[in-house]
């Protein structure tokens, strides 16, 4: 029920939750919450805002019931929303062995025009939105919580992060860091993105923040430049590529082809890909010799993401220590990778869509204006990076 913990939770699926008051009415908790988005990790995805009401209920038999259903049909001139929850929510029953049983229903009316093509057999499955993508993300961070919580840590492996409080600061950091990642893919209307460019399925949307007095993000004009695409190769295959260190010098254009090492990792999950590393590239450029590299990748069945970026060697130091990682400047990139919708089954077949974002700061100043060249480099950048995984990738199809 607490509106903040949730959307964090869920942060790939909800852009905003704006709680206005809780009161209790015949035994139910009535939560109210106003213009929620829920968005898919693409530009060519438009967000779903909707207006509704919470209710909370635990039954005789200690079942929780959660259950939300929209107030636009009940207000006398509703705003057009583009999405109306009908009744949906969750149903959470305790089980003998300590787990929980989740039953999740996702009922609404929403309109689907602005869905561009590539993404149309995705959405209309019900995948993109639906109680499975819901469920698979709920199931993945309820592994991540147990790692951070965990306190018998195998000491044997290298690399293997043993200290509890570094590893909470890390897992946090990097919690923010795919949060602002997501934020900078959507274009949700909750967060500050000017939208520069980009209409069409071949073009780069590019949009543009000022960012003053953020301990977290570093102080200037801020780009983020997103675009999304179709392989013909299956999602499984194009995570663990993306992911992988050894094969991150065919696509990562800015480690200027320096062989990249995993220094530390946390694994968060039962899939080997669920993991938040940090990274060091070993190149030539001494102004990078300070640099590390914070990675965390995800997967399940609906969704998998490798989102990653630059981070201060110094700083590191401090949140491995413990220390409040909130103060540590990020400026997320990376990848969000979606089955098509041709091929939902657990065999993975199908191909992929791929959503390439960068978020990169361009000038060091807050009030300097963007220039057209900033944006052009954006533009090649993300246009490069695109050929770069298509090329690598293409010996899967041949």
């Amino acid at each position: 029920m607490d509106v903040n913990e949730w959307s964090t939770v869920f942060s790939g699926i909800v852009s905003r939750a704006m709680t206005l008051s809780a009161v209790n009415w015949s035994g139910w908790k009535l939560q109210w919450s106003l213009a929620s988005e829920f968005q898919v990790p693409s530009p060519l995805v438009p967000t779903r805002e909707s207006y509704y009401v919470r209710y909370c209920k635990q039954h005789v038999d200690g079942t929780w019931a959660v259950v939300d259903v929209s107030l636009d049909t009940l207000r006398p001139n509703p705003a057009p929303r583009s999405c109306q929850r009908r009744p949906s929510g969750c149903l959470i029953q305790e089980m003998p062995n300590g787990y929980s049983k989740v039953t999740w229903v996702e009922h609404v009316d929403v309109d689907e025009r602005g869905v561009h093509n590539l993404y149309k057999q995705l959405v209309n499955s019900g995948n993109a939105f639906g109680a499975k993508r819901w469920v698979a993300t709920l199931d993945r961070q309820c592994e991540r919580l147990a790692s951070a919580l965990a306190s018998n840590i195998p000491t044997g492996d290298v690399g293997v992060i043993t200290n509890q409080e570094g590893r909470k600061s890390m897992l946090k950091l990097a919690e923010r860091m795919v949060i602002s990642f997501c934020a900078g893919v959507s274009a949700s209307t909750t967060h500050t993105w000017t939208t520069l460019s980009g209409t069409g399925a071949d073009d780069v949307r590019v949009m543009t923040r000022k960012s003053v007095d953020d301990p977290g993000r570093p102080p200037g004009i801020v780009l983020s430049a997103a675009t999304s695409f179709w392989l013909p190769v299956p999602p499984k295959r194009v995570f663990e590529f993306l992911r992988d260190e050894n094969s991150r010098n065919e696509w990562d254009i800015l480690s200027n082809g320096g062989i990249v090492q995993e220094m530390a990792h946390i694994a968060n999950g039962r899939d080997t890909g669920n993991c938040v590393s940090l990274l060091r590239v070993n190149s030539a450029n001494s102004s990078q010799s300070n640099m590390l590299i914070l990675q965390e990748s995800c997967t399940d069945q609906t969704a998998s993401f490798v989102i990653y970026a630059p981070v201060d060697i110094v700083a590191m130091n401090v949140v491995l220590n413990g220390s409040d990682p909130d103060y540590v400047a990020l400026l997320p990139s990376g990848f969000a990778i979606l089955p098509d919708g041709g091929g939902m089954g657990d065999s993975g077949s199908g191909g992929s869509l791929l959503t390439v974002a960068f978020q990169i700061l361009v000038d060091s100043v807050p009030t300097a204006k963007l220039s057209l060249g900033s944006v052009a480099t954006v533009n090649n950048l993300i246009a490069c990076t695109v050929e770069r995984i298509k090329a690598a990738l293409s010996c899967d199809t041949a």
